[in-house]
């Protein structure tokens, strides 16, 4: 009897100190799902330094689905940097966003990657007189709205060149038809000889930003640290070495979570091997956690 006692009171004490465990929040996306092209707006303001993008359409990541109109926060990045200074330059901030979706203690974050600007959206014209005699005004649909729209969420799609563009290469290649006839040495000759010198061909600006200076940090053994005002840094570890010690802000996302759950574990500074995203943010460098591996001394390496 006190045996059974004993096993149901350990039983009690277990369940009791269990670590408090996130529950599964069935309408947040997954830890790593990768946005390609989503239309959408800037909110947020300067005072505060706090930004969102609020979805123009829904995002399925075949489990979940956000809702056309919900609004995520976008962690410090390089490219968010960027889009604060593009959107101080103009009156509708609507961009189309590339990134990647992070979970944190049952919230979703955007960690951007690349954006583009897009068009403001042409205002309806309204001519009361007529629409009280009954006449509305036909106005003819905006030049972008009768084009296609080209399908960019597919990584498979095939690049397809312009109409205008391939017209203007037609054309070229008429005007001038005995370059293409040439006899090349080499490659690089070839190509220069393709196009000819008086026809100019224009670019295609998309207006795109591209954010590509990210840097990577692969296997760096690091310690994980709470400051006073709460905020968590990985200090790479020095092993013992009189080198200055180098740390980074930690973006909000699974990886840092399941690593606070195993260092909230023992007492010990725990050592963990770490992988991420390298990115800076007004001259402070953050880092996105994509590993973070406990590594076990054996008590061979001091701190």
């Amino acid at each position: 009897m006190i045996m059974k006692l004993l096993i149901m009171i350990s039983i009690f004490s277990v369940g009791a100190t269990t670590p408090d465990i996130q529950t599964f929040r069935p309408d947040l996306l997954s830890d790593g799902f990768v946005l390609q092209g989503v239309d959408g707006a800037l909110t947020g303001n300067n005072s505060n330094d706090v930004w969102f993008f609020k979805l123009d359409s829904d995002v399925t990541d075949d489990k979940v689905t956000l809702k056309a109109g919900t609004s995520l926060k976008l962690l410090p990045s390089l490219t968010l940097e960027n889009i604060i200074t593009d959107a101080n330059k103009r009156s509708e901030r609507r961009y189309m966003l590339w990134g990647i979706i992070t979970k944190y203690k049952g919230e979703n974050f955007i960690f951007p990657d690349y954006f583009s600007p897009l068009k403001a959206q042409p205002k309806s014209q309204t001519h009361p007189q007529k629409e009280q005699q009954g006449h509305i005004p036909k106005e003819a649909p905006p030049e972008e709205e009768t084009r296609q729209k080209p399908v960019i969420n597919d990584p498979n799609d095939l690049l397809t060149i312009p109409q205008e563009v391939i017209e203007k290469l037609k054309a070229a290649g008429e005007k001038n038809p005995a370059i293409a006839q040439r006899p090349t040495n080499s490659k690089r000759t070839q190509n220069t000889q393709m196009l000819p010198a008086t026809e100019e061909i224009p670019s295609i600006n998309t207006k795109s930003y591209s954010q590509n200076i990210n840097s990577v940090l692969v296997d760096r053994t690091a310690f994980l640290d709470r400051q006073e005002n709460n905020e968590l840094l990985f200090v790479l570890d020095g092993f013992g070495r009189n080198v200055p010690q180098v740390s980074y802000r930690l973006l909000p996302c699974e990886v840092l979570e399941l690593a606070e759950r195993r260092q909230s574990t023992v007492p010990e500074p725990v050592r963990f091997k770490i992988a991420g995203i390298v990115t800076k943010y007004k001259g402070n460098e953050y880092l996105l956690l994509q590993k973070a591996t406990r590594v076990y001394g054996h008590g061979n390496f001091g701190r």
